[in-house]
Order: structure tokens, then sequence, then C-alpha cells
């Protein structure tokens, strides 16, 4: 794969954008100079400086370590252009003005490095027009780049290219994009709003519009329209809330100023109007979240809506009918029907605004985009779909669906007269095949993108039609059991994929893993843990030892306990390197099972931490074993040393659940170490774990060697116990919660043995498992499990 190296990154306007690229740019580690415009007074760059200090203060978390903010570089366009030359990558955020972005181009022009790429992070200003000014030498370097808010979050970045745009910096910015920064990249056409925001925000406007019309209170639309409808958990008027109703305005203006008759001549022009409700909102200073107050607004604890007959915000918590529940629950063919033949005005809404979308994504599709895949993604991508409008469509039976829009048309039901292009109607069953998508201005399938970094993408993200083999079906499958697939790609490395809810650890999982490991030692490099979703593992199954525990008590389960401890052993002394892929959840037991792999790599949104304090517990898969290692071998670095400090940090984060909420954070709490690797993009994560294994094996791999453990004993357990006894009598926990700490402490510091004392990994563990079982006896901790089966929350006793 050819490497565009991206030495520095320069990014100007320290707006909410910008600085928010900025921040997720540091989080991959690339070096970035944040500029604005030179202050009145103070420093010259404290507008950047500022900007970086406020996103320590952002929710959600643009950084994934707020200490990373130091990584930015300030600048301000008067003293610091020279700092352009050493940039290899330009990307422009101010505000949404043609004229000012001009002037900046003028200025900056002249300071860019002669191979560097220069890109606009416009929501929808023509980029054509933004390349007017600038010199012939830098055209074919400059095209649009379209990160949706907030960036870290958002996998959609949109590449839009100028008719002078040169298609090898393109492919570069895409690659990188792609790999380092971890997105989800759609090419998109200068045309306005582009892809994403021209299909999302007109089908925004027509759910405002059919909402009105049959009379639906907001909390209410966005209970239809949220995950019910296979879209964002927000909604409609939430997620408008959460974009910013100004923001949105300004989308919709350029809608309505760029397709109007004189203009893009847009067939649904029409239903572009400013809804009156949004205007006076963006008035009165209600411009959603950021202000406080928009569609809904924060009353203490209680989230409240606006009513737009009282002029004012009313309890809200409004919920789909049960019959609306269940008739989205059908296949989508079923589904659609049920909708469309309903007379419930919750089932006709549902209709109109998935017909207005069918029809209006086919009308554009020719102009917008190259096929209908990049429509489909970015809707996925940007809008939080589960499905884009064409995958849901062509789902649901193309031509039963399209009669049933054409059928809506003619008889003036819909948003436009706009009959619908005659290419669906052409006998067709969809618009994605095994062999691409279809491209209505090419009249073509075309297939996906080839680009090298593409090819570390084992299982893309697939669409309907595509008919790719799921992951779990691929490969050489080596052995499978109720709840873990065993396979392999090429036959080098061995691959363990946990295959049941939540992949929650059994003892079934157990078995299949210990199975694993001894396959792979038996012949094969190395082991991969990995499975193909947002979760490696949310921790022990406890509902499957409840029997067990509900026949023969705690006794019953010590002996499963020990199961797991030994194979969290077997897979850390494992002959062949055993590679953890984390992506998503790994809590509880999927922390304990990572930690002792002999590598880790996490995608950048991990959340991993040990949680058991939840359900009244303490980890009992060795990781509190784990903890007592890991800070003798610290401590060992620094001879003479007490043991205590170097137990601190970690016994805190397992007494108080702490989980990190990046890979960052969680490097920071102990759970990946420094040789472990960060992976950007998820669906990259197989690729370089067996990677990881084949490396490690390549170099000549050796298990660890068991070693005594000096531990930090009774005198520290009583130092620990003694700063919870402020914690708990302050009411910052409970006494529960101070019980279950305690014997935290008692583990990780060795029992009660004097300060230094050496003990085996086995033995942390035997004491780890008796307090752990010790635990499942207690009534408190039992009200918390129960709790937690039950409802899926925790209990606080």
């Amino acid at each position: 794969m050819s490497r565009f190296n991206v030495r520095q990154v320069a990014v100007l306007g320290a707006g909410v954008m910008g600085a928010q690229i900025a921040a997720h740019l540091v989080n991959v580690r690339v070096p970035v100079v944040l500029f604005d415009l030179p202050a009145k007074e103070g420093p010259k760059s404290a507008i950047a400086l500022k900007a970086i200090e406020n996103l320590k203060k952002i929710k959600p978390a643009p950084l994934g370590l707020a200490a990373e903010a130091a990584r930015i570089r300030a600048a301000n366009y008067e003293d610091d252009l020279a700092l352009l030359a050493e940039c290899d990558l330009v990307i422009e955020a101010i505000a949404e003005r043609l004229d000012w972005k001009h002037a900046l181009y003028e200025k900056i022009a002249p300071h860019i490095a002669p191979h560097a790429i220069l890109a606009s992070n416009t929501s929808g200003l023509s980029i054509t027009a933004l390349s007017e000014p600038l010199p012939e030498a830098l055209k074919p370097r400059f095209c649009g780049i379209h990160f949706f808010n907030p960036p870290r979050y958002m996998q959609l970045v949109e590449l839009i290219p100028t008719p002078t745009t040169e298609a090898r910096y393109l492919d570069q910015l895409e690659t990188f994009a792609t790999t380092t920064l971890g997105k989800g990249v759609v090419r998109a056409k200068d045309t306005p709003n582009f892809i994403a925001n021209r299909v999302g925000i007109a089908g925004m406007l027509s759910t405002m519009r059919e909402a009105e019309q049959f009379g639906l209170s907001y909390d209410l639309v966005d209970d239809l329209t949220g995950k019910k409808l296979g879209r964002a958990s927000s909604g409609t008027f939430r997620t408008a809330d959460v974009v910013g109703l100004d923001t949105m305005a300004h989308v919709i203006r350029t809608m309505q100023d760029q397709l109007g008759p004189d203009r893009g001549n847009d067939p649904f022009h029409a239903s572009f109007a400013t809804p009156a409700v949004l205007a006076k909102l963006i008035e009165q200073g209600a411009l959603g979240q950021k202000a406080g107050a928009g569609f809904y607004k924060k009353v203490g604890r209680d989230i409240q809506r606006l009513d737009p007959a009282k002029g004012d915000y009313v309890a809200s918590g409004a919920k789909a009918e049960p019959i609306i529940d269940r008739i989205l629950k059908k296949a989508p063919a079923e589904r659609l029907k049920l909708l469309r033949e309903s007379t419930n005005p919750q089932a006709q809404f549902l209709w109109a605004i998935l017909r207005n979308a069918f029809h209006y994504a086919a009308v554009h599709l020719g102009s917008i985009a190259d096929s209908a895949r990049e429509v489909d993604l970015a809707m996925r991508w940007g809008f939080g779909m589960q499905q884009g409008p064409f995958e849901l469509w062509q789902a649901a039976g193309w031509q039963q669906v399209a009669g049933w829009v054409k059928a809506d048309i003619d008889a003036g039901k819909a948003l436009s007269s706009a009959p619908l292009p005659d290419w669906v109607f052409d006998g067709r069953s969809g618009v994605h095949t095994p062999e691409g998508s279809w491209s209505a201005a090419q009249g073509m399938y075309l297939p996906r993108p080839a680009l090298p970094v593409y090819r570390r993408q084992h299982f893309p993200e697939a669409l309907v039609g595509e008919n790719a083999v799921p992951a779990l079906k691929s490969g050489t499958e080596v052995f499978r059991n109720e709840e873990v697939r065993v396979w392999t790609l090429d036959g080098e490395v061995l691959i363990a994929s946990i295959d049941c809810k939540l992949h929650l650890i059994s003892p079934t999982v157990t078995a299949g893993l210990l199975k694993a490991v001894e396959l792979a030692e038996a012949s094969y490099q190395g082991l991969v843990i990995w499975s193909p979703d947002d979760v490696f593992s949310a921790g022990a199954n406890l509902e499957a030892l409840m029997p067990v525990f509900m026949k023969a008590g705690a006794k019953g389960i010590a002996p499963e306990e020990k199961k797991l401890q030994d194979l969290m052993l077997r897979v850390r002394y494992a002959s062949v390197p055993v590679v953890a892929a984390m992506r998503g959840l790994a809590l509880g037991g999927g922390c304990e099972l990572a930690v002792h792999c002999a590598r880790r790599v996490a995608a950048m949104e991990s959340y991993v931490g040990l949680v058991e304090v939840g359900v009244g517990l303490i980890p009992g898969g060795g990781g509190l074993a784990y903890i007592a290692r890991r800070a003798a071998e610290k401590a060992a670095t620094a001879p003479g040393t007490d043991l205590l400090p170097f137990l601190k940090d970690a016994f805190q984060a397992a007494a108080m659940a702490t989980v990190g909420t990046s890979a960052l954070e969680s490097r920071q709490l102990g759970y990946l170490q420094d040789a472990d690797v960060i992976v950007a993009h998820k669906d990259e994560l197989l690729h370089v774990a067996l990677g990881q294994a084949r490396a490690l094996a390549d170099a000549g791999y050796r298990p660890p060697q068991k070693s005594l453990i000096p531990v930090a004993g009774r005198s520290a357990i009583a130092t620990i116990r003694a700063s919870l006894v402020g914690m708990r009598d302050g009411g910052f926990i409970s006494a529960h919660d101070y019980h279950i700490a305690g014997l935290i402490a008692e583990v990780v510091c060795g029992g009660e043995v004097d300060a230094g004392t050496v003990v085996t990994e086995e033995y942390l563990m035997a004491l780890e498992r008796q307090r752990f079982c010790a635990l499942l006896e207690h009534p408190k901790t039992q009200e918390r499990i129960m709790g937690m089966l039950q409802t899926g929350k925790p209990v606080r006793n």
C-alpha cells in the first residue's frame, strides 16, 4: 500500500469543528497546528489557545485523553504562516462564507508546501467555486473534506473533488482518512450539501412536515424515528437539537438558495421551506443542546419537549403505540406493507417519511453520487441508520415498493410530482449486487473502490444485495461448539470468535477458548481472539451460572471460577502468542481475558474496565491477580520502593468500576500496555491483530516464565481501608461498596502477609476466588445480581 506520509497537519479555524478535528488528529498521534485570527489582546494565538483549553470541557469528549490537548500547537495567521510549509495536509474549517474562505486562501497559498494537500471542511459550499482563486499549481491538490460532528465519533467523511483535482491526491487523502483517522470515506459529487446532508436534511424536513400533518408531538416522532426504525436513538428533533438548530437552518438555506427554480431546479424545492417552529426557536436563541433549549429543554433531571400550541415546554416521554412496535419488528416486506395499509396515524406517518426518502433518493441518485452505494453508506455513517434508503427498499421488494411509491406520486400524496426514474422499473430487483452498485449517471453497476487500503479490511460493512459472506461463515472452520467458532483465514494463525449475546463468558465459552489454545499450539503460529461486532466481551455470563448457584450455592460456583482462572493462565502461558483484538466493550471477564493475552490490539473506541462492583462482586477471572503482578513488575524497575504507590491507581479503577472510554484512557488505566497497538479503523482490527500474531511468532515468541510475585501485604491493606472509611462515612460509597473494596484490597495486596512476601499467581487467584465466592452469599450482592439480570441496570445498595 502506497503511503501518504502525513508528518503534520494544519487546521485553519479554531471554531467547534476545527478544534475537534484537531483533537481527533492528536487522538491518532498526528501532530497538529491549530490556526485562528490573531487576538487583539493577550497572546497573539489566544483564540486558538482558548479553543484548545475548551476541548477538555466538551461532552462527548473530543479527546481520548484530556491531557492530549497539550499536543495541539496554537498559531495565528499573522505570525505563524511559515509553519504551513512543514505540513503535509492543510484542512480549512472556518465559517461557511465563500468570500472569507477565498481571502484566507490568498493569504496561505504562498506558504503551502509544493506536495501538500489543501482541503476545505465545508458542509455544502461548492468546492469548485472555492477553488477559483487558488494558484494553478495548487488546484490539483485541492478538494473538499466534510467531517461530521462530532469528528471523533462520527464515522463519515465525504471527499469532494473539483474538475481540476488530481485523482492521486484524492486517493492519498482517502487512504489517510481511512486507515489513520478511522473514517468511512464516501466520495461525493460537487452538488449542494453533497450526499449525506442533501438526503438527510431533506428527510428531516420531510419528517417535520409529516409530523405536523399527522399532529404528532416531537417526543413521539423521536420514538418512532429512532432505534425502532433502525436509526440513531436521538430520532429527528433531538438530533436537530444536538446538531444545532442554527447549523441545520444554514444547511436548509443552502438547499433553498442553490436548488431553487432559478438554479438547481430541484423538484422537491417546495418542501425545503424552513419550518415555522424552527425559525421561531432560532429567533428566540433556543438553538438546541448548546443553548440549553430547542425542541427539548432540560429542567432539573427531567427532559421536557416544546408544545408549539402553548409556546412552552411540557413533560415528554410519549411512546409509539404497541401495534406500531409490533409492525416495526416484522421483516421489511411485511413491515412496509402493513405501514402503508394501516389506518393508524402513526403507521401512515412512518410510511409517508419512508416513501418520501425512497422517492427523493431515486430522483437524485444520478446527480449527487457515483452509485447507490455512496448514498446508503453516507446515511449509515452520517445519520446513524442501520440501512440506507436503497437498502431498505431493496430488502422490502424493489418492484413492489416502486409500485407503491408511484401510486402515491400519481395520487398527489408525495412531496413532489416528479416521476421515479425509468431505471427503477427496468425489471431489476434492486441497486446492490455482488458485482457492484447501480450508477444512475453511468447506467451500470460500479464495483467497490479498489484502493490498496481496503485490502486491510477483511470484512467491511456489507450492503443488502452484495451477498457478502459473514465473517463467522468465512475461512476454514477448525472447531466449533455452541458459543465459540475457531477458524482460520490463512492456515497460519487461528481465530477464536465468541458467538453469543454480548460475548458473555460462560462455561461453554471457557471450554471453546481452551480448545482454541490447544489447537493453536499444535498446528498454528498464533491465536487471535476476535469477533465481528462492537463487543469483545461484556463479562461473565452470570445467568448461565444461576442453576449451579441455586443447586449448590457458592461452593458450586468455585469450580467454575477455577476453570475460568485456569483459562486465563492457559492463555498467558500458551506456547504461541495469543492476541486480543478488542473492539467496543471489554468489561469484567472480557477485560480479564484481554489482559492475560500476549498482546492487545484495540480499536480507538474501545471501552475497557473491571466493572464487577456493579453487580456486588469482585473480579474473579484473574483481574486482581493481574493488578498485583503488574504492580510488582513496575516496582521492580525502581528497587527499594514501596509497592503501594504502584497499586493505588489500579486498585481504585477496580474498586470504582472505572471504564476507559477510549483505548488511550484504557492504556492509562493499565488495561493496555505500551507495546499494545491502537487501531483507528474498526474494520482493520483483524488485519493488524493477525499481523501482530505473525510478527511475534516470527520473532521467536516464548511465553513469559512463571515467577514469584512480591505483594504489599497487611500494612497496605490497612492503609487502603483507612482511606475507604472517609469515603463511606462521607456518603460517597455505600457500606456494601466499602466491604467490596476492602476485599479487592485484600487480594491485590496478597492477603494477611508481611509486606514483600512473595507469592505465586495461583495463590493470588485462589485468594481472589475465595473472596468472590464469599460475596455470592451476601444478600446485598444477590440484590445487585438479580437487579442486573432483571433490568439490565446496576442496583445501588
